[in-house]
């Protein structure tokens, strides 16, 4: 684990959020998936805030940042959101986000998002998160991240 700097644009977007002094961990093998997240950083997959992005019918982003530990239940999450919805393709999470697959932070994306945060990684001390890049990541306190992103509370969108 190496401590590195963000991409500009992700930097950019935690000076806006007053968390400009944040830690980023660069690991070599990388922290493409969950799984792959918790076993670099040595913590419960359950702590790793995987960003899944989600397109409704009308082509609406949907961020939602699901435990790692936990699949979405996609039926319940397009509910909340009023619209049918699917899983974004490569190019469009690159497209809406700015990032790829596998690097998508949880704020900070190139066109505007709807979030959902899922209750579970509200209980936890700490959430793990990527950092702009399928290599790097960044910790944050479960109410940090419902401030960055404006989220009051989390739902119960697991399957």
């Amino acid at each position: 684990m190496q401590k590195v700097a963000p991409p500009q644009c992700l930097q950019n977007a935690f000076d806006e959020h007053g968390l400009g002094d944040i830690d980023v961990f660069s690991f070599p093998d990388g922290t493409h998936s969950a799984a792959d997240a918790a076993a670099a950083i040595g913590c419960d997959i359950s702590e790793i805030g995987k960003s899944l992005v989600f397109v409704t019918e009308p082509g609406r982003p949907v961020l939602i940042i699901m435990n790692g530990a936990d699949q979405v239940d996609e039926h319940r999450a397009a509910g909340l959101i009023g619209l049918p919805m699917r899983k974004a393709t490569a190019q469009e999470v690159r497209e809406l986000t700015g990032y790829a697959i596998g690097g998508v932070p949880p704020f900070g994306h190139a066109k505007p998002v709807e979030t959902l945060l899922d209750q579970k990684l509200l209980t936890k001390k700490t959430i793990w998160l990527a950092a702009g890049t399928p290599k790097t990541v960044f910790a944050l306190a479960p109410d940090e991240l419902r401030r960055v992103t404006g989220i009051e509370t989390g739902v119960d969108i697991s399957a």
